[in-house]
């Protein structure tokens, strides 16, 4: 709305000041909604971003709440109009971001190569990121399991001694599996955010089995189900 109204400042000010009483803002306002427009610039941009819909989205939420609290931060040099806008959408974002489902995100975010740093977490909770995806695993695998125990008729008595300690050792190894699939994923390079993250996995569904299903439905969920890319890019046209 304000690029629409700078770009069209000229031939709006001549219509309103013929046709009707309505008052084209100030030069000081036109300024002023200039800064606007370029504090705004990576709101739009991330809108555009995170209502895609033929690309990853739903990983990128937790590092585009990181970038607007960075953007929106108040400096020395900021005018007093831009002073109070700052703390206020601040205010409004830590809302929204309070409404969001923060465990999911982060998962999303440590599967998308592009972010698995987790740079946009605070370094104390990204250990507990990947021990929430360990243990994801870890559960998923037990409740696979318990059909196929149900099904397996009772053995003989005198057997029950040893299949405890194979069962055991067999636990104990599948849970180290476990743990060492996602410490080579976490020692994996991250990949440039340019590139396809699904992509990505597909080539190294192999080498990371174990992951590879987690990351195909966490990234596959979309950050929204608003299409607001083909929204704006209209808007632009």
């Amino acid at each position: 709305m304000i690029k629409s109204i700078r770009r069209n400042e000229h031939p709006l000010s001549d219509v309103l000041t013929t046709s009707t009483k309505i008052a084209m803002p100030t030069p000081a306002e036109m300024d002023k909604l200039q800064r606007l427009e370029t504090l705004l610039e990576p709101c739009r941009y991330l809108t555009e971003l995170l209502g895609g819909e033929k690309y990853v989205s739903c990983s990128v939420v937790l590092p585009a709440f990181c970038h607007l609290f960075r953007v929106m931060e108040s400096s020395d040099d900021d005018p007093t109009y831009v002073t109070k806008f700052k703390p206020t959408f601040r205010e409004d974002l830590e809302t929204r971001k309070g409404n969001a489902n923060i465990a999911y995100l982060k998962i999303a975010t440590a599967l998308d190569p592009r972010f698995k740093a987790l740079k946009c977490i605070p370094r104390a909770e990204r250990s507990e990121v990947w021990a929430s995806i360990t243990n994801l695993l870890k559960e998923d695998m037990v409740t696979a399991e318990k059909p196929m125990q149900e099904k397996t008729s009772e053995p003989p008595k005198k057997k029950l001694t040893l299949l405890a300690a194979s069962s055991e050792s067999d636990s104990e190894h599948e849970e180290d599996s476990i743990e060492n699939s996602v410490h080579r994923y976490r020692v994996e390079p991250a990949i440039n955010s340019d590139f396809c993250p699904l992509e990505w996995w597909s080539n190294h569904a192999g080498s990371h089995s174990r992951l590879a299903p987690y990351a195909q439905k966490y990234l596959a969920t979309p950050a929204t189900s608003v299409p607001c890319e083909s929204n704006w890019l209209s808007a632009e046209e």
